[in-house]
């Protein structure tokens, strides 16, 4: 009886279908990173030129979003081999700056050069790929983008591993007409929230460079920051996209486990991390993720994940969308702050969306947090030292960073059943 009754059950609410979730366009995720982002690229509000080019000479400090840079390009204002040569001599210029800022490890100038060549002929010929078309992007290190080494901020993982291809995710980019300028700095191996790296240098905060970019993508969250790129590609499985973003001002997005694919990264084998973007607004993230996303086939079976969606924020009914958001505000992590500056300065925020855009904030409460947090620990640590171990083991666990050796000795303490717990949790 038993049985037939949780058979019975599971059937039921397999034929339950959810609701289709209002001003959503769904997205073919097998089919051409192109054409994804030619749905993106409609889904967005229209673009005015006339606000981005005013013809204003003040000296001022402004993002230039994708499609900006789309506009300049189409509109023969510049050309991507232009914008090579000034991306090339300010990374060049970062080493010899009184506080250096070493935001890339691995970086090609003629590489560029090559890249953005071919993305210029395109644009003369009128044939661009795609809104990205032009657009330079840089990759974060544990994610393969040939011919650079992929090293994850070490100095020896490139050693035992080469790079033959580029990584999923960069080969859809690539796809796009992205030109990717190298490898962005990062903690070594993810296992920090700083950025700190001893091997090729900190990456400082733009804004502060006596402040620390969060981590563990630094280096891709500083080059947003700083105006380098219009966006970079970043990992995340426990704040990693996600802390550095918010401590450079940037917009970071971490998607639901499985919705890219992780085939040609350093962390590709675990169950936290993904990849996603990183860019100076949301529209621009949305461009890039409708690049990159599509799960692996694996994934696909394995977690029958819904189709993916972009929101529709051209649609008449979502002019004023920020007024149908609930935030959720949980007080007790909230005020929990070193200066209650950051939390005064915080509330102010939800008192403006609130006041200027209808927004409505509840309180809520997240139960089980300490326990999901030591599961989350448990799981990313685990595999962390699966994946590293063999190398450890072969000699190359001297080569590590202090940091990253206190980190691989807590992990040595979990148990197979520890694991096992976390993941039920």
């Amino acid at each position: 009886m038993c049985h037939w009754l949780v058979r019975n059950l599971a059937d039921c609410l397999c034929d339950i279908k959810p609701e289709a979730e209002p001003s959503v366009v769904i997205v073919d995720e097998e089919g051409k990173p192109t054409d994804r982002v030619e749905s993106a690229l409609k889904c967005l509000p229209h673009y005015d030129p006339a606000s981005c080019w005013s013809g204003d000479t003040l000296p001022s400090f402004r993002y230039w979003k994708i499609r900006d840079f789309a506009y300049a390009y189409r509109s023969k204002l510049v050309t991507p081999s232009k914008i090579a040569e000034q991306i090339i001599t300010l990374v060049e210029g970062c080493k010899y700056h009184k506080a250096p800022t070493p935001l890339l490890i691995s970086f090609d100038a003629e590489d560029i050069r090559k890249q953005a060549a071919a993305s210029t002929q395109r644009f003369k010929e009128g044939n661009p790929l795609s809104i990205l078309d032009g657009i330079f992007m840089a990759i974060k290190d544990d994610i393969d983008c040939y011919p650079h080494p992929t090293k994850g901020a070490s100095t020896w993982m490139h050693e035992v591993r080469s790079v033959e291809k580029d990584a999923v995710s960069v080969s859809r980019l690539r796809s796009c007409g992205v030109i990717l300028i190298g490898k962005a700095n990062m903690h070594e191996f993810g296992m920090g929230t700083t950025g700190n790296n001893p091997n090729y240098g900190t990456t400082r905060n733009p804004y502060a460079h006596e402040r620390y970019t969060g981590g563990s993508s630094s280096g891709p969250a500083a080059i947003v920051a700083s105006g380098l790129c219009s966006a970079a590609l970043g990992t995340d499985g426990g704040g990693s996209i996600r802390i550095p973003s918010s401590l450079c001002g940037v917009v970071g997005l971490k998607t639901t486990y499985g919705r890219t694919n992780m085939g040609g990264s350093l962390c590709g084998s675990g169950t936290v991390e993904i990849a996603g973007p990183i860019a100076s607004t949301v529209e621009d993230v949305i461009l890039v993720y409708a690049a990159i996303l599509g799960s692996s086939p694996e994934d696909r079976i394995s977690l029958k994940l819904s189709p993916p969606c972009l929101p529709i924020l051209s649609s008449p009914e979502n002019v004023n969308i920020l007024g149908s958001l609930q935030l959720g505000k949980y007080t007790e992590w909230f005020n929990d702050v070193h200066s209650t500056d950051i939390s005064d300065v915080c509330e102010d925020v939800l008192n403006l969306l609130s006041k200027s855009h209808g927004c409505k904030t509840i309180e809520i409460v997240i139960p089980e947090l300490h326990e999901m947090r030591i599961a989350h620990l448990v799981s990313i640590g685990s595999e962390s030292l699966r994946s590293l171990n063999p190398d450890i083991e072969d000699g190359k666990g001297v080569k590590l960073n202090f940091d990253t050796r206190t980190c691989m000795a807590l992990f040595r303490t979990f148990t197979a059943s520890d694991y096992v717990a976390a993941q039920c949790l």
